[in-house]
């Protein structure tokens, strides 16, 4: 089994500094245009399943880099595992100032120690992110078959979960908080799932906007 792994396209909370979390934001314009550029970067490869989170964001980034790529006849299942993280009161709020109560020395510790944040007020822990997402995975990769699939997920929710199939699990961002419409690629081997491509770009890496390097102080 081959199971590309999709972070969604970008949307106006990403480029203004806001927590989204399980609010449903749609994509912006960037957004829709990077996921018809990661489909058409993707044309060489034949879907038989696409699994979606249920926000839109990453539900319309699916739909467009199917369509794009030319596997317009596969549907989008949804499953709630695949939801990014709930950010309880925070959502919705500037992460990198405090002007809207939002406490930036916790925002310091998810962003780059993330296994350490006590979790989000009202919301989620990313240990309890890491639970369901990694139940997912090993749910689909069960079925050890030859199919292609498609997942559609958010940056955390991501990284969640390949956290075990990363070759350093205790740096849980891995470098860095996954681009938008940046894939990953794990395949089932003898049973085993093997991260086979990381972070991968199918477009100009010239359009890679990264919003939470040091310098931008997230």
């Amino acid at each position: 089994m081959k199971i590309y792994i999709l972070r969604h396209g970008e949307t106006d909370s990403n480029v203004l500094g806001l927590l989204q979390g399980g609010s449903d934001m749609p994509l912006n314009e960037n957004g829709i245009r990077l996921a018809e550029l990661c489909g058409e970067g993707m044309r060489h490869i034949r879907f038989d399943r696409c699994i979606t989170s249920p926000l839109q964001r990453a539900a319309h980034t699916a739909r467009i880099v199917l369509d794009h790529s030319g596997n317009t006849n596969v549907t989008l299942e949804y499953d709630d595992r695949l939801k990014e993280i709930s950010m309880g009161d925070w959502e919705g709020k500037h992460f990198r100032t405090d002007e809207d109560g939002v406490d930036v020395s916790a925002m310091k510790v998810f962003f780059d120690n993330a296994l350490h944040f006590e979790g989000f007020p009202n919301g989620e822990t990313v240990a309890s992110l890491m639970s369901r997402t990694w139940e997912f995975l090993e749910e689909l990769a069960a079925g050890n078959d030859e199919s292609t699939v498609l997942i559609s997920t958010h940056g955390t929710a991501l990284r969640a979960m390949l956290n075990p199939l990363y070759e350093d699990p205790s740096d849980f961002w891995h470098g860095h908080v996954p681009y938008n419409c940046s894939v990953s690629l794990v395949e089932t081997e003898d049973g085993k799932m093997v991260l086979k491509e990381d972070d991968h770009i199918y477009y100009d890496r010239n359009l890679i906007v990264d919003r939470y390097s040091s310098n931008s102080k997230r």
